[in-house]
């Protein structure tokens, strides 16, 4: 079908129609306008806007502050960074080394043997006499003599300043010696008079072992137990050691460790030793035991 040709047909206009021209709206109901919009809410004014704006820079500050806050508790509290926790991790430990080794028991250990009946025998003839240990034991003479060193090596540095010695030999490591030692060593905290015998004791002998003879060593036990001496509650320990060392002739020496409970915060030690060159003075060590005193 093709596009009809307008000149080769005529359109007739309608009885009564309209003409071309302006359009009435005759006949056509009329249209009513569009709503007219809300008007604007006016801007607000100088002051009311500034103090707007104070208040959400107030907030944001808040919130800064309060971030700032929690992360300072954070590190305060437990963080790594902490200045805190660093200067409560440094702090020292100042409490005496055998303190820390052996804190005081709940029940003391020497309490059974505190309570053994009957007094110490009287004791006759010379004494050495140690003040600061609170303890006294039988003297003897020659070849013994006055101890006039102090011996406190070791990890507890147990003060040896009273006592008598004398030396055996003299080899390319020093003078070798018989010696019969005393000392008082802190052992508790503050006021506590309350001492683990037994652990204080372990401690004294490993420190003696590894200190003031040749490494290495082996030990024979010979005795080890708590007791009394001079009726105060003690741990004893008595063994042979056995070493080698270069020009040395003694290969192995007798000795005892006591450690005394002497009713103060510091407990009372006695050192014993007699070099297997000399041994016709092993009984010197039971006797020592056997003489202590408290003063």
């Amino acid at each position: 079908m093709s596009e009809p040709n307008p000149q080769s047909s005529a359109w007739a206009r309608p009885a009564g129609s309209w003409s071309s021209g302006t359009v009435t709206a005759y006949g056509v109901p009329p249209q009513s306008p569009p709503p007219a919009a809300p008007p604007a809410a006016p801007p607000p004014d100088g002051p009311r806007r500034r103090r707007r704006q104070l208040l959400i820079f107030g907030g944001v500050a808040a919130a800064i502050v309060a971030a700032g806050l929690t992360v300072l508790l954070v590190m305060i509290i437990g963080g790594d960074g902490s200045p805190f926790s660093d200067r409560a991790a440094s702090a020292p430990d100042l409490r005496p080394p055998l303190a820390r080794a052996c804190p005081a028991p709940t029940v003391s250990p020497g309490a059974t043997a505190s309570a053994a009946p009957g007094a110490p025998a009287p004791v006759t003839g010379e004494r050495t006499v140690d003040e600061a240990a609170g303890i006294s034991y039988q003297r003897y003479g020659a070849p013994w003599v006055p101890w006039t060193e102090v011996w406190n090596a070791g990890t507890l540095e147990v003060p040896y300043r009273v006592g008598q010695h004398f030396v055996t030999e003299v080899y390319p490591g020093g003078r070798y010696h018989a010696s019969i030692l005393s000392a008082a060593v802190p052992a508790t905290d503050n006021d506590a008079v309350s001492l683990d015998m037994e652990c204080v004791g372990r401690q004294v002998a490993a420190d003696v072992r590894a200190e003031y003879y040749p490494q290495p060593n082996t030990m024979e036990p010979l005795r080890d137990e708590v007791t009394t001496l001079g009726g105060r509650p003690a741990w004893v320990s008595e063994f042979r050691l056995r070493f080698t060392a270069p020009g040395l002739t003694a290969t192995d020496e007798y000795s005892a460790v006591a450690v005394i409970d002497v009713g103060k915060t510091t407990a009372a030690v006695l050192y014993v030793s007699v070099p297997g060159t000399h041994k016709q003075y092993d009984h010197v060590v039971r006797e020592v035991l056997e003489s202590v005193r408290p003063l």
